[in-house]
């Protein structure tokens, strides 16, 4: 039985000759509306501790980076996969690396981080851990990759009290819909030297089966094999798979906690990020979903409705192994770009009304309340294991306050 996975979102890049990107005005406004109330929002006083929208890191998009920027990121994270890992290797004795141990926390964690009142916060809290660590064990001085945008003087009410002044205009915005017609081709997955790696060799394989419905199975890509260019080309996955979604001899599904080197293998889908994935979906989530639960639920998908969601979309876009299932898709390295987006696209809805949405929460402890559990509150908190402190729910809901201050653009 498979459910929806989570990993990756066509969201960034440099526009090359060969390659249109489509446009995404809509959610670009939508960002800039969010910028623009959450600047208002700190010159009226609501801001607390230290961070300033003049002080505030800024997560950028893919393609908005500079070719060094690019390759210092990604050599960061091949920094993390050699470090060793901290996680008790008489409990998970597949965890080899640093990178395992942010992988296991996903795993051993899956069922109640997915479909439930944490599922925005606890992946908030866990790609700023991640970021963290790129930064303080690998010497990355960015931040996590995702969109951007270019500042210009512009006079604006809500930065009147910050002695900067921001322009909204956007340059190569990057999100899921600039790449979903055809995401193959886009520069994150060119397989050059400045990409995150390029789609697997292909081999024949199954239809991916991403719903526990069994509703949509996901048409075989061109690729399916292991990865061949690219900064993770000779990268090796320890963990897992949980519940593999390609169908191959070599693929045996375990707890997650053996030891199980392989080959990172992708099958990127345009036939995924046609559906889910593309300008329309986004701009759809985050303007007719005015309450967090129905926010969150559309941003997740249907399961009965055969619906994958913007969030199993960017996932089963990538497909392939890990990035096909659930429990391990974060050892693909896209996955952390993914949920930048996933992150960015609840901070655009959240800013859009931050007096009612910033704190709002709904959901239970439990996938999809199965089995039925209590309703999550602000007060539950969120566990990383070796990764991080532990902190509660209300700590991180603002990316401005709490141990936070960061903004996308």
């Amino acid at each position: 039985m498979h459910f929806s996975s989570v990993v990756w979102v066509p969201l960034f890049a440099l526009s090359t000759a060969a390659y249109t990107p489509a446009s995404t005005a809509n959610t670009d406004q939508l960002a800039a509306d969010a910028l623009s109330n959450l600047a208002t929002w700190a010159a009226d006083g609501n801001l607390n501790g230290t961070c300033t929208l003049e002080n505030a890191a800024v997560r950028k998009e893919w393609g908005n980076l500079t070719e060094t920027e690019r390759s210092n990121y990604t050599s960061s994270v091949l920094c993390l996969m050699a470090l060793p890992a901290k996680t008790d290797a008489t409990i998970v004795p597949g965890a080899k690396s640093r990178y395992d141990d942010f992988l296991y926390q996903h795993i051993n964690q899956t069922l109640t981080i997915h479909g439930t009142a944490n599922f925005l916060s606890w992946h908030r809290w866990f790609v700023y851990t991640y970021e963290q660590a790129l930064r303080n064990e690998c010497g990355y001085t960015g931040y996590q990759p995702y969109c951007k945008i270019n500042l210009n003087p512009h006079s604006a009410r809500g930065l009147r009290h910050f002695s900067l002044v921001y322009t909204m205009y956007f340059k190569a915005p990057g999100n899921w819909g600039r790449w979903a017609a055809d995401p193959v081709n886009s520069p994150i997955f060119d397989g050059g030297d400045y990409s995150l790696s390029g789609n697997g060799v292909y081999e024949a394989h199954n239809c991916t089966e991403g719903l526990p419905t069994d509703l949509n199975c996901i048409p075989a890509g061109s690729g399916g094999g292991c990865i061949y260019s690219g900064p993770f080309k000779n990268s090796t996955v320890h963990l897992g798979p949980v519940d593999p979604t390609l169908a191959e001899s070599e693929i045996v599904s375990n707890n997650g906690t053996i030891y199980n080197p392989r080959c990172l293998k992708r099958d990127v889908s345009s036939w995924v990020s046609t559906r889910w994935t593309t300008e329309e979906n986004s701009t759809a989530l985050i303007t007719e979903n005015s309450d967090i639960d129905s926010f969150q639920t559309t941003m997740q998908g249907n399961f009965t409705a055969g619906t994958y969601g913007v969030h199993g979309g960017g996932h089963f876009t990538i497909g392939g192994d890990p990035g096909g299932d659930i429990y391990t898709s974060p050892g693909d390295p896209v996955f952390w770009l993914h949920h930048g987006q996933i992150d960015r696209t609840w901070w655009i809805w959240q800013n859009q009304d931050i007096a009612s949405r910033q704190d709002a929460i709904s959901g239970t402890i439990t996938m999809d309340n199965s089995p039925a559990s209590r309703n999550g509150t602000l007060d539950d908190t969120l566990y990383l294991g070796v990764n991080a402190d532990t902190i509660a729910i209300k700590d991180v809901m603002s990316t401005v306050e709490g141990p936070f201050c960061y903004i996308y653009m």
